[in-house]
């Protein structure tokens, strides 16, 4: 099996950008993996996902996709309108059905630190809000794991997301009904409740791993795990 006929698309979520796969991505390079990641516009879930869903098109060969946070949300969508994606890995993610959004398919779940750290801001053309994580609050409720001072700096250069992108529900079959799918998550994630992860993931079929003590931030805070698991993925091809 050659790693290289395979490509790994890495979709990030809220309050981040591409960046944040940075140590994921050094690590599929040294194992010879293909790897991009996806710029996630952060402006609604249908809109997101026919974006990534474009780039997947516009990928040769097969596709392992993976999506932190929300990012797991729009890949669920993404992938599902794309016959090269052949394996799916969500990381600290939403995985949605058909109808859910993160919002409704969290409700039943303790709120996680994130619902009361959010800052709104006004955005040109929308009478919806975008939201941040306040500053003081980011390396607590994002990334209490990660090494001094990251935190810190990721509160500063995070990207906002629109309220639609949380609210608005999947419209298409999601992409883990498709292929076969991972999910690997932190037990102390303060944006994204740990029991949802872990029940949903289960619901869903996917092989789940889970990292104690680990934070929303894992990409960054345990990157060799997070690594791992996508390489069983690209390996599964």
């Amino acid at each position: 099996m050659t790693l290289s006929t395979t490509t790994v698309l890495l979709v990030h979520g809220a309050f981040a950008d591409g960046s944040s796969w940075s140590r994921v991505i050094a690590r599929l390079q040294a194992e010879g993996v293909d790897v991009r990641a996806v710029a996630n516009p952060l402006r609604g879930l249908t809109f997101d996902g026919e974006y990534v869903a474009n780039a997947i098109a516009q990928t040769e060969g097969d596709v392992v996709l993976v999506g932190h946070s929300y990012g797991g949300a729009v890949a669920t969508y993404a992938g599902s309108k794309a016959a090269n994606v052949k394996a799916f890995v969500l990381v600290g993610a939403f995985g949605l059905d058909e109808g859910e959004s993160a919002q409704s398919a969290t409700a039943a779940y303790p709120d996680p630190e994130l619902l009361t750290a959010l800052q709104p801001w006004t955005y040109p053309g929308s009478e919806i809000p975008e939201f941040t994580i306040q500053a003081d609050k980011y390396p607590h409720v994002f990334g209490a794991d990660l090494p001094e001072g990251e935190g810190e700096l990721g509160a500063l250069n995070q990207r906002p997301v629109s309220g639609l992108a949380l609210g608005e529900p999947l419209a298409v079959t999601p992409t883990w009904r498709n292929v076969p799918t991972w999910w690997v998550f932190g037990s102390a994630d303060n944006a994204i409740n740990p029991d949802f992860q872990r029940d949903t993931a289960k619901k869903i079929g996917a092989t789940a791993v889970e990292l104690e003590g680990g934070s929303h931030a894992i990409a960054a805070s345990r990157s060799e795990e997070v690594t791992a698991v996508i390489l069983d993925a690209v390996r599964s091809i």
